[in-house]
């Protein structure tokens, strides 16, 4: 939010039997992994790093918010459709990903991987065409940070969760309660959400398996090509429309390409800790977007409770950092 975006959607520890990543979601791009022992940033060359994530998460939550005033002209389903399917054509030339030498388990991962990862997709989008962005990817986050919270033992990642159901409370108070809100784009979030979990655990377990970004790759074909059926029954000629598709691709380059060239090239300069923390901030900068974008105002109840979500997302990444020295990153529309 390996965790992608192409680097994944935020930042998530994952415990391990041994050495435990810090899993890294967001919508969905490639697998990286950053070897532990890595030498340690520079503090003067900080700041570039920073801004590169920063320009990553901008970009990926203004993407968002681009496929959304896409909805009306391909609907939900056939946005994402056209954003996976860019995005797998971009990796594939780009990584050149090797299909011989694995095995059916590096096979069945990746496929796992990409159902993960196509489904994750599919369910935030269809959030997102009836709630408002930053509400729809406050409650996805809920499912990230219940795995980072429940693959801890530390009795401190109670007070996160707690921090985050109060979150979830204030929405549920927020206007007319939950029932303000559209209730089933509330469960696809959420849903979406255990998907996200979903799609991080297969992202670490690929970013063993695979060279580089080759299983991210992969596994973005096969999130593709299971979305494609949708999307055509759905949509039909509305994909080859030639406003739809040009609007379709810069979302995949917003939302999958651009992030993930960022990150990658921050996080060989960025600690682990930082960036996992920095893309907790990613539900306020989608309501960012939203409001600038998509016109979608947010009462100050929504508001604080996006804040209290986000402060237990940071507190669950700082928590599981604090338990190893030399974490393995693994890499996020």
């Amino acid at each position: 939010m390996a965790l992608d975006r192409m680097a994944l959607k935020r930042g998530w520890t994952v415990s391990g039997p041994q050495t435990e990543p810090v899993a890294v979601a967001h919508d969905a791009a490639p697998a990286v992994t950053a070897s532990a022992g890595a030498e340690p940033p520079r503090r003067r060359g900080s700041l570039g790093p920073v801004g590169l994530v920063l320009a990553g998460c901008v970009s990926v939550q203004f993407g968002a918010a681009l496929a959304v005033s896409l909805m009306p002209r391909a609907g939900a389903i056939g946005v994402v459709t056209l954003r996976l399917v860019v995005a797998a054509v971009v990796m594939l030339v780009v990584c050149r990903p090797k299909l011989r030498g694995h095995s059916r388990s590096d096979w069945g991962t990746v496929v796992a991987f990409g159902i993960a990862m196509g489904g994750m997709n599919l369910l935030f989008y269809q959030a997102a065409a009836r709630i408002p962005l930053g509400i729809a990817v406050t409650f996805e986050v809920l499912g990230p940070l219940a795995l980072s919270v429940f693959a801890s033992r530390r009795l401190v990642n109670v007070l996160w969760a707690g921090l985050a159901l109060c979150g979830v409370f204030l929405l549920g108070g927020a206007g007319d309660g939950l029932g303000g809100l559209n209730l089933a784009g509330v469960g696809f979030a959420v849903a979406a959400g255990a998907c996200w979990a979903t799609y991080i655990i297969f992202s670490a377990r690929t970013g063993r398996r695979f060279p580089q970004a080759d299983g991210l790759a992969l596994a973005m074909v096969v999130a593709a090509v299971l979305c494609l059926p949708l999307g055509i029954a759905t949509a039909g000629p509305k994909l080859i429309d030639p406003v739809t598709l040009g609007l379709g691709a810069a979302v995949a380059i917003m939302s999958s390409v651009l992030p993930y060239t960022l990150e990658l090239v921050a996080l060989r300069r960025l600690p682990a800790s930082t960036f996992a923390v920095m893309m907790s901030l990613e539900p306020a900068v989608a309501a960012l977007s939203g409001f600038l974008v998509l016109s979608q105002d947010l009462a100050w109840s929504e508001v604080l409770a996006i804040t209290l979500v986000i402060a237990a997302s940071m507190g669950a990444v700082r928590t599981q950092v604090g338990r190893k020295k030399d974490p393995a990153v693994a890499l996020h529309e």
